[in-house]
């Protein structure tokens, strides 16, 4: 289901009355172009009411520096906490996105956050048993590796015209060929 504009509203974020409506495609990619408010949302997806900004910026900062919370340095953590407090924050807030009380620093999701979610997670494609078409293909690259390799290893024709360094090198050429497909969104 896409995002639509409701009757009344000029950008389809707020009604004239005040009540939250659905928002627009363009708000929603407007919202979603900066990655530390879509940290943002994804942190809030996986918590069950409201939660202090704190924690929300620590866990920002960790999945930008690639770490731990624990192991964010204090100029780390001010660096994501500043912007998130300043300006991503209240942005979310006036979308109805999020509920950011600033005076006691809590955050919780909003009554537009699940129209957002669409956007956050990478559609699955599956059959009709659930089984994800990228699941079966990379089950079926890594049973190819696997019978190459040990076809190799065993001297079983056809492969036994392949060394195995010839054989390890084609799995990783595969390998390495189905992380770039998948980084880049081919399958």
């Amino acid at each position: 289901m896409a995002p639509t504009v409701e009757q009344g509203t000029v950008d389809g974020a707020v009604e004239p009355d005040g009540e939250s409506t659905e928002l627009t495609d363009d708000r929603a990619y407007h919202l979603l172009q900066n990655e530390r408010r879509r940290n943002v949302l994804r942190y809030l997806e996986d918590t069950d009411g409201p939660v202090e900004m704190r924690d929300v910026a620590e866990q920002v900062a960790a999945w930008e520096h690639d770490t731990t919370v624990a192991a964010l340095a204090s100029d780390e953590r001010q660096r994501v906490y500043i912007p998130l407090y300043q300006c991503h924050l209240p942005k979310l807030d006036e979308e109805d996105v999020i509920e950011y009380d600033r005076q006691r620093g809590i955050v919780e999701r909003g009554d537009l956050a699940d129209e957002l979610d669409e956007y956050l997670a990478p559609p699955v494609e599956t059959d009709g048993r659930g089984a994800s078409a990228r699941g079966r293909y990379f089950l079926g690259a890594s049973g190819v590796g696997a019978t190459l390799l040990v076809g190799t290893a065993a001297g079983v024709a056809p492969f036994a015209a392949l060394s195995t360094t010839a054989a390890s090198f084609a799995v990783v050429a595969i390998s390495w060929t189905l992380s770039l497909g998948t980084r880049f969104g081919l399958w």
